[in-house]
């Protein structure tokens, strides 16, 4: 006789022609249908990524101060844009040169006043193989046991992790837009932390992942303008944010969003990150694989990177015709690499346009820069070279001045947008293409 689970999967195979993951058949009718419980079927569904972080090696000024890195207790809010029958978390050593020990994790709701504090009823330990302490080594990634937790869409998650020691080589993801806490000693069960101390970056935490049927997710890989530079801190409020709670049909993303959402959107964007060379972060080819294809259920990516590759090219000294030539061309392959890594994966690759940048202090673009930026954003929007166009320099450039930011969308440094623009941003999407 097949296993209980599989001749579920098989039977709705048989209903729909389609494998159970895709088979779009409500829940209430396979279970009166079948004569299988609600838990059973959440047992079967498939695991979906609902929140990430891309990861990297701190610089000093981003990395967790001296005294924070032995014996200390790291607190930290995430808010996946899908919800789920169980949860389970993905812990990261990527960029560690010994390994990571965690002594204790456990995961709650966050409080929604107070996100230092957390809902003590709510309060599960983290298990990893049975145990409590796990030991990750270096360069990896380890998921979490699974937590029989249901989550809903746009529900803060506070996740608590007791370090002994941190590797030398940290990891995390210094552009959180999200507060953090720590404190010293094990403080993982407690449910109030008064003397905790605040710091707006993410460690060690590199996703959550939901089991959720009919759902997917959709991956922004980019730079800061992905990640959310110019945003509010702890307001939610990236282009990323947007187009998560466009999808989970409430502008508020809260119980309507439960109900209607089936698709989490997973910012992997690095401030600074570039496409063909390592900078803030590995460059976008060699994260491609950890921050894209390695997560589950992901149905589409947006890639929006490639304005530092050209900022750079020229910022110390110009550079010749040649040069610029060789990178737009290096650029736009690299677009095509990932297009074809991607779909080899089953997942849908659409371009987005560069913004204008124009007038940035840092980069001070000329003539030259902005050629390039039009060659590149003239590649994304020929037909064929992506599964479709998402063009967000339309959206964003000044109409009086197209190779410039519109100053109602400019946070004031011409290359960042402020909450407005990434309003603008996540409502230029249309949500056809994502379903």
């Amino acid at each position: 006789m097949l296993p209980k689970f599989r001749h579920l999967a098989l039977t709705a195979r048989m209903v729909t022609g389609r494998p159970f993951r895709r088979a779009l058949i409500p829940a209430a009718l396979l279970t009166a249908g079948l004569g299988v419980s609600a838990p059973a079927l959440a047992a079967v569904c498939p695991w979906v990524s609902a929140w990430g972080s891309s990861q990297m090696l701190p610089d000093a000024d981003n990395a967790l101060p001296a005294e924070a890195t032995r014996d200390v207790t790291l607190r930290q809010i995430v808010r996946p844009s899908i919800g789920g029958t169980g949860l389970r978390v993905r812990l990261s050593n990527a960029f560690g040169d010994t390994p990571l020990v965690i002594e204790a994790a456990t995961l709650a709701r966050a409080r929604a006043a107070d996100k230092a504090g957390i809902d003590a009823r709510s309060l599960t330990p983290l298990r990893f193989s049975g145990n409590a302490r796990v030991v990750i080594p270096p360069g990896a990634d380890w998921l979490s046991d699974p937590l029989d937790l249901p989550v809903r869409a746009f529900e803060d998650l506070a996740v608590s992790l007791h370090v002994q020691a941190m590797p030398q080589r940290q990891t995390a993801h210094p552009g959180s837009r999200a507060t953090s806490y720590w404190i010293a000693g094990d403080h993982v069960a407690d449910a109030e932390l008064a003397a905790a101390k605040p710091i707006d970056h993410w460690y060690l935490l590199s996703g959550i992942e939901a089991r959720a049927c009919w759902a997917g997710a959709v991956v922004a890989l980019g730079d800061s303008i992905t990640d959310g530079r110019g945003s509010t801190t702890n307001g939610n409020d990236r282009w990323t944010d947007v187009l998560a709670r466009r999808l989970a049909g409430s502008s508020a993303g809260s119980s309507a969003g439960v109900a209607a959402g089936r698709r989490a959107v997973i910012n992997q964007g690095i401030g600074g990150n570039r496409v063909l060379l390592d900078g803030l972060g590995p460059n976008a080819m060699a994260r491609l694989d950890r921050d894209v294809l390695a997560l589950p259920g992901v149905t589409h990516l947006i890639v929006l990177e490639g304005i530092n590759d050209l900022g750079v090219l020229t910022r110390d000294h110009p550079v010749s015709a040649a040069e610029h030539a060789a990178m737009v061309e290096q650029i736009t392959g690299a677009y095509g690499q990932i297009v074809a890594r991607a779909h080899a994966k089953g997942i849908k690759v659409y371009g987005a346009t560069l913004l204008p940048f124009m007038g940035m202090d840092y980069y001070h673009p000329g003539a030259v820069n902005e050629a390039d930026r039009q060659a590149i954003n003239a590649w994304i929007r020929a037909p064929g070279n992506f599964d479709a166009v998402i063009d967000f320099d339309k959206v964003m450039r000044d109409p009086a001045r197209p190779d410039r930011l519109n100053p109602a969308y400019d946070v004031g440094d011409a290359i960042h947008p402020n909450p407005a623009g990434y309003k603008a941003m996540g409502e230029a999407i249309p949500l056809d293409l994502l379903r």
